[in-house]
């Protein structure tokens, strides 16, 4: 848990995707690209943080400068075809997680359109929790004297560049470093980190006299270690999304003297909001992630005088789970949360088509969905510009797989706003998104979720509560230990897992020779590619009732007839890497 009194805004990996920070073999092998040749442009603007506590602003060659921004996420190459959208927008700023050899055409970009960049620099273990890369910040001298010499490099590069605001030095490592360690040591690791980020301002200001310094984290929890051990800082940066109302008041609790600004900012996150019926975090619609936007900027332009400004999250293209939850244009479509961000900057929205609104969305039977079945999605939609609207669903396996990738899917249009889709049979809980496109460049998105389950087989199951054995299974591990029992207790949260070999084999012990019409297999992730239904009424001497070569996981439903005490799924071709498992093997009668 986090202490008292701080603002924890981590979100997961399924979160819209920031550009990759270069890895520290990267970085070695940028010391060897050459420096960009000199921009042709005008002299470099001279950035300051001016004024005195609770009365500071941001000067940009004198004149006042509030950070209307967003963070960046098309590809650098992109920078000139998005760069007038962002202006358009009344934003004057973006911000980056990384600088080197290949900012410059963003850099160019910005400045060519009025824009400049907070520019990042990436620190092991970014990205908060669940983000990589250990470093001993008390032992690790090659690593810091690497970090020492790189960064100063490439702010000495762009210095004089006109696109240069201000130099962002980590991004949410002091609440990652406790993916490294705990207790004292974690302790002593988040002083070590904020006094090396001191050590790396401090070079900084000594190449680049003319630009602030700032560092961000996850939540206000870090500022007292930057203000113990970082006091070289121009002002200090945090994410924030759900919880930015509350900077202000930490920020006064906690006695600080000196000014901030919200490096990512926006709705509610993943981590903040409630779990909806089905157990999995409920997403905000597309209404309120609007809202959340000018609530935020709200907030932030509430606290004079020491909030500087934001770079509001995301400009982002991306079109996954994380894009929908946080993009303002998902697959290059503008949303309402894009038009609430340029209405809170200032930007001239009066021409502007506007997206269509899903005012409403419900999955018929959310919390029993049969495998493989129809299922109904409904919708109540309009468009405020009366554009005709196309339709596409697609499904997300996040809660499963923890992938963030969406697939389109094949659905019905019933009218009304109804849709019907068939589901997915594998097991467990999954989204499905409803897009709505105005032709006009413009999107309207929601999700829900539902929760597949097995198709219902008439009769009893006679393997339910009944002895199950196993070639092998998994004592540890994932929801493990995994013995055979599992996949006959009937519940759906257990299962058996096997080793990761063929081939291997469950067999039921019915009690005594019984007749059974239909067996049904509910395979975990670990499916059977190829493996043979068998009976037996001795449990020794066996009989095939029938061969599968081409399984796919999921659920298996067999009708065969058969007549013994004894029934076994052999598994011989495995369809992963991992070995067998299966959540449920039922014999009905």
């Amino acid at each position: 848990m986090h202490p008292p009194a701080v603002l924890p805004v981590h979100r997961p990996a399924g979160r819209a995707r920031r550009p990759a920070p270069l890895a520290v073999a990267a970085l070695f092998a940028a010391c060897a690209v050459a420096l960009p040749a000199p921009a042709a442009h005008a002299a470099g603007s001279v950035v300051k943080v001016t004024g005195s506590q609770g009365s500071w602003q941001l000067t940009v060659d004198g004149a006042p400068y509030q950070v209307k921004g967003l963070t960046w996420g098309p590809a650098v190459a992109d920078a000139a075809r998005y760069m007038p959208d962002v202006k358009s927008m009344g934003a004057n700023t973006v911000r980056t997680w990384g600088t080197d050899a290949t900012s410059k055409p963003l850099f160019d970009a910005a400045a060519a359109n009025g824009v400049k960049v907070i520019a990042g620099f990436w620190l092991q273990p970014g990205g908060g929790p669940g983000s990589g890369g250990c470093v001993d910040y008390l032992t690790d001298t090659t690593y810091k004297n690497n970090m020492l010499a790189e960064f100063p490099r490439w702010v000495d590069t762009y210095k004089d560049h006109p696109g240069v605001l201000m130099w962002n030095v980590g991004n949410e490592s002091v609440l990652g470093l406790q993916n490294c360690y705990s207790g004292t040591a974690l302790e002593q690791q988040r002083d070590a980190y904020t006094t090396f980020v001191n050590e790396i301002t401090k070079k900084i200001h000594a190449v680049d006299p003319n630009h602030p310094v700032t560092s961000t984290d996850a939540w206000t929890g870090a500022w007292p270690y930057y203000k113990r051990n970082a006091p070289d800082l121009d002002l200090y940066a945090v994410n924030s999304y759900g919880d930015v109302c509350n900077i202000r008041k930490t920020w006064q609790d906690g006695g600080y003297t000196k000014p901030y600004i919200v490096t990512e900012g926006g709705p509610a996150g993943e981590w903040e909001v409630p779990d909806d019926a089905n157990g999995v975090p409920d997403e905000p619609a597309d209404t309120a992630k609007a809202s959340g936007y000018t609530k935020a900027w709200g907030c932030i332009t509430g606290h004079p005088g020491v909030a500087l400004g934001a770079t509001l999250f995301h400009y982002g293209t991306e079109y996954d789970f994380g894009g929908v939850w946080f993009n303002l244009l998902p697959a290059g479509q503008k949303r309402l949360s894009y038009y609430a961000v340029k209405r809170a900057y200032g930007g001239n929205t009066s021409a502007d088509n506007t997206p269509p609104v899903i005012s409403s969305m419900a999955v018929d039977g959310a919390a029993s969905v049969p495998a493989g079945r129809e299922f109904t999605v409904r919708t109540s939609v309009s468009d405020p510009d009366g554009d005709p609207l196309t339709y596409q669903l697609l499904l997300g396996s996040k809660y499963l797989d923890n992938s963030g990738q969406l697939t389109d899917v094949r659905f019905t249009d019933a009218g009304n706003g109804t849709f019907k889709v068939t589901a997915p049979d594998r097991l467990g809980v999954w989204k499905v998104y409803v897009k709505a496109s105005d032709g006009k460049g413009n999107v309207g998105i929601e999700t829900k979720s539902f929760k597949v389950v097995p198709p219902p087989v008439g009769g009893t199951n006679l393997a339910q509560g009944r002895p199950a054995t196993a070639s092998s299974y998994q004592p540890s591990g994932t929801g493990c230990p995994c013995p055979a029992g599992n996949a006959v207790d009937g519940s759906f949260d257990t299962r058996w897992a096997s080793d990761w070999s063929d081939p291997q084999w469950i067999q039921v012990d019915l009690g005594r020779k019984t007749t059974f019409r239909h067996v049904q297999l509910a395979w975990e992730a670990a499916y059977a590619k190829g493996y043979t239904l068998q009976t037996s009424d001795n449990g020794q001497d066996w009989s095939t009732l029938r061969t599968v070569t081409d399984g796919d996981g999921g659920i298996d439903d067999h009708d065969v007839a058969g007549d013994a005490r004894y029934v076994r799924v052999n598994s011989t071709v495995r369809g992963t890497a991992w070995g067998y498992s299966l959540y449920e093997f039922g014999v009905y009668g």
